[in-house]
């Protein structure tokens, strides 16, 4: 079984969600960091400020190994939230992370129009991030 197989078991079983498993465990990271930009400030503290802030900015986006996401997740909410989903999904965590290393520069990217990390718990629902399935090829 893939990674993929093992997500879109694992979301249809939540009954709630996007209907693209990818989305709902990037959602859930996003929720489990206060929003955007709680997870931006969280891996900006994990030693990951230039990639992110590529990803935030209007230029290309820089990219991350699921490694470095690991890393800077370490010891957050969003780092146990990837942990629960690698047990739930009876995965190793490093193949959840290299997922979210795929698809999370264009997300936060998306989520962050204009360069600017929205303003207070960051403006994220999991309608909004559904929304970028098509965009983002997910």
């Amino acid at each position: 079984m893939s990674i993929l197989d093992a997500l879109k078991g694992l979301a249809g079983g939540q009954g709630a969600g996007s209907g693209n498993p990818t989305l709902d465990v990037i959602g859930g990271l996003i929720q489990k960091s206060g929003g955007i930009g709680g997870l931006v400030s969280a891996l900006q503290q994990g030693g990951l400020g230039g990639v992110v802030n590529s990803w935030v900015g209007n230029g290309a986006n820089q990219s991350v190994s699921g490694q470095q996401l690991g890393q800077a997740l370490q010891g957050t909410a969003a780092g146990q939230h990837v942990e629960e989903m690698a047990q739930k999904l009876g995965v190793d965590p490093s193949q959840v992370l290299g997922q979210l290393a795929q698809h999370l520069p264009d997300v936060v990217n998306h989520l962050t129009p204009n360069g600017q990390v929205p303003a207070g718990g960051g403006g994220f629902n999991l309608s909004e991030l559904s929304g970028l399935a098509s965009k983002l090829g997910l």
